[in-house]
């Protein structure tokens, strides 16, 4: 193991175990202090830098600042409580993240920080917070900083010439995955202990799974994109990527909500997140996808991969549920994804101080996104047919189980090649399965399903339709309670077992 290699393993292992409820529960006891945290949060961030990279932006004299604040709120409560707990109870309700320090991927509006998303230039800083950034500061989570993203989030992997490379805390010789890499990176190493990326063809999923994380892709609408009626046109969600199921519920109930500007306003689910990741469900049928949809590129499913899937079925038999093969029928759906996709390329491409310092890859996407504008009407008009078609699979199971990638994590610089055309083909080679929810809206979440030979996270996914948010929550926490991957992190001895 290399000294920087070493160092990120000892953050890794050193660091809190501690997730978003737990240090909420432990800050609301006086056992420690929002400003304690924050300053710990700092110094991981500061120490890993050189080596993990995961941040672009921070905020530590705010934050700091927010910190000494909360904590002042936290002693207020503490004097009004006198012991009884209604106090405390009313607190945690109005504000249940207070004094907890949590990251935001760079393609979010916070106030005072430029928007980059990846990209290279000076970019003015944001004049007004985003509706998701307001909310969490509302709630009184503390905004640490903002973490990297490949430009504009088109690649699974996060590396470009503006921040230079996000690396794996499980090797890093390997990616994180993207395009939420930094975010991802950054809770697996424990220098936060949640972060919110965003989702348009895989890019909480896809992280989360290379590096043993839960990542929620919400529904469409479930969290606001205000100011923006939707983003990528409809495509992109945000989503939580934490430890452990009950931490991203607990975000998503954080951050759901509608404004009059989304586009998507779903309805509020029958009982909160949270408590859906109280209890198990009720006995499933499950069916298990192992084929790609198709892409007009070729792919294949790593062993490695298959197995973790496997395993994951095979848990879900033992907890009692019915796994049954499926194929669902996507069909040429990719049709409907690329005027969208590269449509959001081309607005990303518009708002950059200097079109110049683009990478070529992005421009060729944008001039592509210009030529297939006038395609997007019948893109979106056909969704809702591919909703019917494919949905038509929920007539016999209740969830679909699938690989989040083909493959394990990559190693640095394997994904990233010079041409579009070869990037293509290896991103859809490493990740042909996770882009196709996104196009029909629909949640999904990933979990670890264990590591290879070697000690990288491999991850499956569960889908659903549109109101399958509670139940895909409810069994993601029944599988982690029988498989226990929140207990462990990189440092450990490579083993393919949780």
């Amino acid at each position: 193991m290399s000294q920087a290699q070493g160092a990120v393993a000892e953050w890794s292992r050193d660091g809190p175990l501690d997730g978003v409820a737990t240090l909420a529960e432990r800050l609301a006891a006086g056992e420690v202090s929002s400003r304690e945290l924050v300053a710990a949060a700092l110094d991981r961030i500061e120490a890993t830098q050189a080596t993990l990279n995961a941040f672009r932006r921070l905020r530590a004299r705010e934050a700091l600042e927010e910190a000494a604040a909360a904590d002042e709120a936290l002693a207020a409560v503490a004097a009004a409580d006198r012991g009884h707990g209604r106090a405390w109870r009313a607190a945690r309700a109005h504000r249940p993240l207070l004094g907890v320090p949590i990251a935001i991927k760079d393609d979010t509006d916070i106030a005072g920080l430029p928007t980059a998303f990846g990209a290279m230039g000076e970019f003015p800083p944001a004049a007004r917070d985003s509706e998701m950034v307001r909310l969490l500061k509302a709630a009184g989570a503390i905004i640490v900083g903002k973490t990297n993203t490949p430009e504009f989030g088109q690649w699974p992997f996060t590396e470009g010439p503006a921040f230079g490379v996000t690396r794996n805390p499980w090797d890093l010789d390997h990616s994180p995955g993207g395009s939420s890499g930094g975010a991802a990176a950054a809770v697996a190493a424990g220098l936060v202990p949640a972060a919110i990326g965003s989702d348009g063809a895989g890019s909480v999923r896809i992280p989360a799974a290379w590096t043993h994380l839960v990542g929620i892709k919400p529904r469409r609408g479930r969290i606001s994109s205000a100011p923006v009626a939707e983003q990528f046109n409809g495509l992109t969600v945000y989503g939580p990527l934490t430890r452990t199921v009950a931490d991203g519920a607990l975000l998503l109930d954080v951050l759901s909500g509608s404004l009059p500007v989304d586009r998507a306003r779903p309805p509020a689910p029958a009982e909160t997140f949270l408590a859906a990741a109280g209890h198990p469900p009720p006995r499933l049928c499950v069916g298990l996808s192992l084929h790609h949809p198709y892409s007009g590129m070729p792919a294949s499913l790593d062993p490695a991969v298959r197995a973790g899937v496997e395993r994951i079925a095979g848990a879900l038999t033992r907890l009692g549920h019915d796994v049954v093969p499926v194929e669902p029928p996507y069909g040429l759906l990719g049709t409907i994804f690329l005027p969208r996709s590269m449509d959001g390329i081309r607005d990303w491409a518009g708002r950059v101080p200097n079109p110049s310092l683009l990478d070529p890859r992005t421009a060729a996407n944008a001039r592509t996104g210009r030529l297939l504008r006038p395609f997007l009407p019948a893109a979106r008009a056909a969704e809702p047919l591919a909703r019917l078609n494919i949905g038509r699979i929920f007539r016999r199971v209740d969830v679909v189980l699938a690989p989040t990638t083909a493959t394990p994590p990559p190693r640095v610089g394997e994904l990233n090649r010079e041409t579009n055309w070869a990037t293509d083909q290896a991103i859809v080679a490493a990740c042909p399965f996770a882009w196709p929810w996104n196009v029909l809206g629909w949640p999904a979440v990933n979990v670890p399903a264990g590591r290879t030979p070697a000690g990288l996270p491999v991850g499956a996914q569960l889908m659903g339709p549109a109101a399958a948010e509670t139940l895909l929550i409810s069994l993601a926490a029944q599988l982690e309670d029988d498989q226990r991957w929140q207990l462990h992190r990189p440092g450990e001895r490579a083993t393919h077992a949780m």
